[in-house]
């Protein structure tokens, strides 16, 4: 189905374990290739790392802190991105309450106490209601104690020091797809629809029973979506 190789970007704590339902799935049909994004402490530095081992053209798929580096690997690369789809994410700077909140989880990080940074910087209550809530949020800490405070640390910064990508997202002309649990308590509906708007010719898609990780929440759904966006034909607009 899929001719030009994706590229997937995961969110904060998370690694390519992340994708493995969509990474399966799509895989039979192309190049499916998970980009690590915890090697900076500014978004920018991640994304030219991205692009310096990235093919010379991709589908780009990023989550959360992922979807970030996205946006700033399409304003650097637009010639390079073949098609756009961003979930639980924003186009906004970081405003000064959430960057203080951000320096409280940050110190807790390098104090020896990484739960607690855990629990505050991904909230159970951020994940749909139902009985894959505790072991979706199970999954989420397991994938942040492995790659350790010092990742996260270089995460959070990057994301107090993110610029505002509005810009960006209103020049794109690539096939646009943005994705939302309807239960998503850290990024809500209202937020995606926002960033829907700025993007000429976007399709939002809400997945009900999902919160902010529908990847793992509803791991079936995800994969369907995508599946229908890489089959929509690049038309320049």
């Amino acid at each position: 189905m899929n001719i030009e190789p994706i590229l997937m970007l995961p969110g904060m704590f998370c690694d390519t374990r992340v994708f493995s339902a969509q990474m399966t799935a799509l895989g039979r049909d192309g190049l499916v290739a998970i980009a690590p994004t915890t090697g900076g402490e500014r978004v920018e530095e991640v994304a030219s790392a991205i692009l310096s081992g990235a093919p010379q053209k991709f589908a780009l798929f990023g989550h959360g802190y992922g979807g970030v580096v996205a946006q700033e690997v399409l304003r650097r690369a637009p010639e390079r991105v073949t098609r756009i789809a961003l979930m639980g994410t924003t186009p906004l700077a970081e405003t000064p309450q959430d960057a203080a909140d951000r320096e409280v989880r940050i110190v807790a990080a390098r104090s020896g106490r990484f739960d607690d940074a855990i629990g505050a910087e991904i909230r159970i209550t951020d994940l749909a209601v139902g009985p894959q809530r505790n072991d979706v949020f199970a999954k989420i800490s397991a994938m942040a104690k492995a790659n350790g405070p010092d990742a996260y640390v270089r995460q959070a910064r990057a994301m107090q020091r993110r610029k505002d990508q509005q810009a960006v997202l209103r020049r794109i002309k690539q096939p646009a797809l943005v994705i939302c649990g309807a239960e998503d308590g850290k990024t809500p509906v209202k937020r995606h629809e926002f960033m829907a708007e700025l993007i000429p010719y976007a399709r939002l898609e809400v997945i009900d029973g999902a919160g902010h990780m529908p990847m793992l929440e509803q791991p079936q759904a995800v994969t369907s979506i995508l599946q229908e966006w890489l089959r929509q034909p690049f038309v320049l607009r």
